[in-house]
C-alpha cells in the first residue's frame, strides 16, 4: 500500500529529493571540472599543455586545488565590516545554485509506475498525467540572478579596500545595463511562446528537425542574451570587476581560502545557470532526435548542449581581450537596449501578420 503525505504518494517526495541531489550534484561537478577543461582548452589555444602533473594529464588538479584552498589561512582585514564580509561569499553563490530548480532537464520518465517529470520544481497531476511547474519560472530566474550581484557589491564596500570598492561598483553598474537588455531579449520569447514556464517553453520547441528552436526564429535574441549574460556574470570580455592588471583582484582581493573559493565557484557556476538558461529558452532544452521516445536520452541532449556554451565561453576567453569600461557602457546603453526594443516591434509586427 502507498503512503500518502498531503495527498501525494511517498514517491513523490523521493523523486523530488532525488532530483535535487542530482541537479546539486551535477552543477557542483561541472563546476570542479570546468575550471581544469579551461586551463586545459585556454592552454592548447596557447600551443601549451596546461595542467600536467597532478594525475593523468592533469585530472585531480581541481582536487588538489579545493584541498589547497581548504587549508589556507583564513583572513579577515581589521578594518572590514566583518558580518558582511563573511556573508558577501554566499549571498553571491547561492542563487546559482536554486536557480536550477525551474530548468527542465529532460522530460517525463517512469519509476515504479509512477510519472516522474526530470525538473526540480514540478509535479505531474495523478489524474490528468499533465506537468505542472513553476508558471513565472522565467522571473523567477531573473530574480534569483539579481540577488547574486548583491554578494559582490557586499564584498566589495564590506572589504574597506579602494579595489575591492572599484570592483563592487563596477559590478553594479554592470549587472543593471546588461540585465535590462537581456530581459528585452527574453520579451521576444514571450511573446512567440505566450508563456512564462520553462518547461511550456521547451515543449514549444520539440518540432520535427530543431526549426522550431527560437534560435531560428530569434537570432538577435539569442545573440543578445547570450553576450549579456555573460557580461551579466562577469566573464571575459566583460570582467572588468575583476581586472587583474588595473584592481588586483577586484571585489575579491581581500579574500582568502575557502571564501575566496565560494567567489570563485559562483563564478563558474553562474556560468554553468545562463548556459543552461539559454539552452532552455533558445536551443529547444532537452529536445532531439528520439527525445519523446526514449526519455533518458533528453538529459543527454540537455548536458551536451550546455557543455557546447561553456565550451564556447571559454573560447572567448581565449581569443577577446578585456572591453574598456567607457566601450562595455556603450554596448549596454546605446546598441543592445535599441536593437532589444527593435526585437520586440519586429515580433509583434510579425505576430500580427500572421495572426
Amino acid at each position: 500500500m502507498d503512503i500518502v503525505i498531503l495527498g501525494l504518494p511517498m514517491m513523490y517526495y523521493i523523486a523530488m529529493v532525488a532530483k535535487v541531489l542530482v541537479a546539486f550534484v551535477f552543477v557542483l561537478l561541472t563546476v570542479a571540472y570546468s575550471t581544469y577543461a579551461e586551463r586545459k582548452i585556454i592552454g592548447h589555444m596557447q600551443v601549451r599543455l596546461g595542467p600536467m602533473r597532478t594525475g593523468w594529464h592533469g585530472l585531480l588538479q581541481p582536487i588538489a586545488d579545493g584541498v589547497k584552498l581548504f587549508f589556507k589561512e583564513e583572513i579577515v582585514p581589521a578594518q572590514a565590516s566583518t558580518f558582511a564580509f563573511l556573508i558577501a561569499p554566499i549571498i553571491a553563490l547561492v542563487p546559482a545554485f536554486i536557480t536550477f530548480a525551474v530548468i527542465p532537464f529532460g522530460g517525463v520518465i517512469e519509476v515504479a509506475g509512477y510519472k516522474i517529470p526530470l525538473q526540480v520544481a514540478s509535479y505531474v497531476d495523478v489524474a490528468s498525467g499533465k506537468v505542472y511547474d513553476i508558471n513565472v519560472g522565467v522571473l523567477y530566474i531573473l530574480a534569483m540572478s539579481s540577488i547574486g550581484v548583491y554578494g559582490i557589491v557586499l564584498a566589495g564596500w564590506a572589504s574597506n579596500s579602494k579595489y575591492s570598492l572599484l570592483g563592487g561598483l563596477r559590478a553594479s553598474a554592470q549587472m543593471i545595463s546588461y540585465e535590462l537588455s537581456a530581459g528585452l531579449a527574453i520579451v521576444s520569447v514571450f511573446m512567440l511562446s505566450g508563456t512564462l514556464s520553462m518547461n511550456e517553453i521547451v515543449n514549444l520547441q520539440s518540432g520535427v528537425g530543431g526549426f522550431d528552436w527560437y534560435i531560428f526564429k530569434q537570432p538577435l535574441a539569442f545573440i543578445m542574451f547570450f553576450i549579456c549574460s555573460i557580461a551579466e556574470i562577469n566573464r571575459t570580455p566583460f570582467d572588468l570587476p575583476e581586472a587583474e592588471t588595473e584592481l588586483v583582484s577586484g571585489f575579491c582581493t581581500e579574500y582568502s581560502s575557502m571564501k575566496y573559493a565560494m567567489f570563485f565557484m559562483a563564478e563558474y557556476a553562474n556560468m554553468i545557470t545562463v548556459c543552461a538558461i539559454t539552452t532552455t529558452l533558445f536551443l529547444g532544452g532537452w529536445n532531439g532526435p528520439m527525445a519523446t521516445t526514449i526519455p533518458l536520452l533528453g538529459p543527454v541532449y540537455f548536458v551536451a548542449k550546455v557543455y557546447f556554451l561553456i565550451f564556447f565561453c571559454m573560447w572567448l576567453r581565449a581569443t577577446v581581450p578585456r572591453y574598456r569600461y567607457d566601450q562595455l557602457m556603450h554596448i549596454g546603453w546605446k546598441v543592445f537596449i535599441p536593437l532589444g526594443l527593435l526585437n520586440i516591434v519586429a515580433t509583434g509586427i510579425w505576430n500580427f501578420i500572421l495572426q
